[in-house]
């Protein structure tokens, strides 16, 4: 039995065709049909099924309001009380915008926001290199999670490291996660 994922344009367009890429699922069950939605970011999957919880709000409409405004347009826009920003979203009319507002103000999570502000700042650093991509690895075959991955690469980078060779940055990110 096979299986297929709806996406929306920011997950799809995070990787190049045929390259693997890290989906966060949400899973709906409807009384006809299980149907799964990916999502490049945790948060995008979380703001997804906060809209999913409001009345005659469904996957379809709370997938184009994620996929359209994104996070931080979406927390902008309900925090504003721009019901035609929300309106631009396909399939959101004036009404439904206007009920977004009522029920959703002062509800965003500020981690909404945050992983917003930190997938735009990842926008505009420079691509990642090959080395840096083994460092990563490497960090995450020791059995290191991403927020301590990112500790080591701030830590890295804050040390003037960041464009030594794999070896030392290796070294350096076990004695920062080591608390050296």
């Amino acid at each position: 039995m096979g299986t297929s994922c709806t996406s929306g344009r920011a997950s799809s367009e995070s990787s190049p065709d045929g390259a693997a890429a890290t989906l966060y699922i949400s899973t709906q069950v409807s009384e006809d049909s299980i149907r799964l939605f990916g999502f490049g970011r945790a948060a995008e999957r979380q703001c997804f099924e906060l809209l999913t919880t409001m009345p005659r709000v469904g996957p379809k409409l709370s997938q184009a309001l994620v996929d359209h405004l994104g996070l931080e347009g979406l927390a902008a826009a309900i925090d504003a009380e721009d019901t035609r920003a929300l309106a631009a979203a396909p399939g959101v009319g004036k009404k439904t915008a206007e009920r977004l507002v009522l029920e959703l103000r002062g509800k965003i999570p500020v981690e909404f926001r945050a992983a917003a502000a930190t997938a735009a700042a990842e926008a505009e650093a420079p691509p990642k290199t090959k080395d840096h991509d083994t460092l990563v690895l490497a960090l995450a075959q020791l059995g290191y999670r991403k927020s301590e991955i990112d500790q080591a690469l701030a830590g890295l980078a804050a040390r003037g490291l960041d464009g030594a060779d794999v070896p030392t940055r290796l070294s350096h990110s076990l004695k920062i996660l080591s608390g050296g």
